[in-house]
């Protein structure tokens, strides 16, 4: 494998690349009451073929499938594949994410549905959760407040809105703020991970003043380093002036072709492989609480990329809740009954005490 530099890992992680092989994909869940849940694919892509591999949602041949073709005004064609099936459980959706083996059925995904019946209400909750990836690294909680956190999560479509809307110059100073944390964000992942690789290829040759414990403390030295020196990075590795800074130069030297290979297993373990895609949830009955951000058709919708559940897990949840009118009604009529009881036990009563 060649080996690239950590700056490299963080140009590509940060950019942000839409090949035009990769189809615009929207998955729509519609949760039913019953916990049954209608799924639609929609794709749209330049080209008319379409590998497996560049599917980002799996369906089959049991799904009922549809092509279509639109011509734009300047005569450029999007092709359309749909594909919706009813499922019958979240389970069901599972088995299918379980036995998916393109490019995305490397990372596992999991649906969930709870129903609960309160009397007058029944409340719903469907979640779909995608693990962290990667346990030694650090979560981005720790470095984006509240605020930033809803604006690096939010979709592209609202980003570029406020962007470029009335308060554009805010919200690209915001923009960039929030940029320049993920960029050191991603360098003390990126290190945290050349760590655990070193430590796993040099356990057993190592001194005791190369521990575990004191490569760790030093964290923070070497991505400090790295971005005091990110242009000439690369060349600093190489020679290595950057491991001798890190590790000392006796060890550079012992050393190197692990430190070398520590960072190409970190490479391949960062960069793993996914295409992204957008997801909606449609709920029943009335909306009570969610992590999704309206769209322009008032329905839910989270973007599902791959910087979101690199290092945190990542949920895409709602809930909701549908009124038991029947169960008004027989409160209702349980009320009158026990009402109107009282009156007539009571009745009786007052004509006895007015008899002479």
């Amino acid at each position: 494998m060649k080996r690239i530099s950590i700056r490299s890992i963080v140009l590509l992680m940060l950019m942000v690349v839409v090949s035009c092989d990769e189809p615009d994909t929207i998955v729509t869940n519609i949760v039913h009451p019953d916990g049954s849940v209608t799924r639609k694919i929609v794709m749209r892509y330049g080209n008319k073929g379409l590998k497996k591999s560049d599917i980002q949602v799996p369906f089959d041949d049991t799904w009922k499938i549809t092509d279509s073709l639109e011509v734009g005004v300047k005569g450029d064609t999007t092709w359309i594949k749909r594909a919706e099936k009813l499922l019958e459980n979240v389970d069901e959706i599972n088995s299918v994410y379980n036995n998916d083996s393109s490019t995305n059925g490397k990372i596992p995904r999991k649906a969930y549905f709870s129903k609960r019946f309160r009397w007058f209400n029944t409340e719903y909750r469907f979640s779909e959760i995608i693990d962290r990836q990667i346990s030694e690294g650090y979560p981005v909680t720790g470095f984006l407040n509240e605020e930033e956190l809803k604006y690096f999560y939010s979709p592209d479509f609202i980003r570029f809105n406020k962007e470029n809307g009335a308060d554009s110059i805010k919200y690209k100073a915001f923009s960039d703020s929030i940029s320049k944390k993920t960029d050191h964000w991603a360098l003390k992942n990126i290190a945290s991970l050349w760590i655990a690789e070193f430590s796993r290829l040099t356990e057993g040759k190592r001194d005791p003043g190369l521990s575990l414990s004191s490569l760790k403390a030093n964290e923070d030295h070497i991505v400090k380093a790295i971005e005091q020196n990110d242009a000439e990075f690369d060349s600093l590795w190489q020679n290595g002036v950057i491991l001798k800074e890190f590790i000392g130069e006796k060890y550079a030297a012992k050393f190197k072709t692990e430190a070398d290979s520590a960072l190409d297993r970190a490479v391949e373990r960062y960069l793993f492989d996914f295409i992204s895609y957008s997801e909606r949830i449609v709920m029943p009955g009335k909306l009570t609480g969610t992590n999704g951000y309206p769209d322009s058709t008032r329905n839910l919708l989270w973007p599902v990329k791959s910087d979101f559940f690199v290092t945190d897990k990542y949920e895409m949840w709602a809930e909701s809740k549908t009124t038991n009118w029947w169960a008004w009604i027989v409160s209702g009529v349980f009320l009158v009954f026990v009402s109107t009881g009282i009156i007539v036990k009571r009745k009786p009563r007052r004509e006895a005490g007015l008899k002479p």
